[in-house]
């Protein structure tokens, strides 16, 4: 007895009329609906819109901050340009802040009214 050969698949049928329905009206509105939930709720979390200002504000704070030290390095460099070029400002450097003297000076220490 012959046997009849093994069938081979055929081309699907065409898809039903609900599943074509699901992609192309309901999927779409499916998730329009989630954009317009989900965006205010994530928005307005802990991690969204406050968490924004306050990233700002640590911004602003440290971009202030930023701004007085490169003033501070301004003045300093300039400092340093002058006690490099200038003789005079490093005697009074070391006058001021060592307490040095020449050979040549006398000082002369007063007992202060507490003693």
């Amino acid at each position: 007895m012959s046997q009849p050969p093994p069938s081979r698949p055929g081309p699907k049928p065409p898809k039903g009329p609900r599943r074509v329905l699901l992609l192309e009206r309901v999927l779409p509105i499916g998730l329009l609906v989630v954009a317009l939930v989900g965006a205010p709720v994530m928005i307005f979390s802990r991690d969204g819109m406050p968490r924004l200002e306050t990233v700002e504000r640590e911004l602003r704070t440290v971009q202030a901050e930023n701004s007085a030290i490169r003033r501070e390095v301004v003045v300093l460099r300039a400092r340093v340009t002058k006690l490099r070029d200038d003789p005079a400002a490093v005697e009074q450097l070391a006058r001021d802040e060592l307490g040095l003297i020449r050979q040549s000076e006398v000082v002369f220490q007063f007992p202060s009214e507490r003693d």
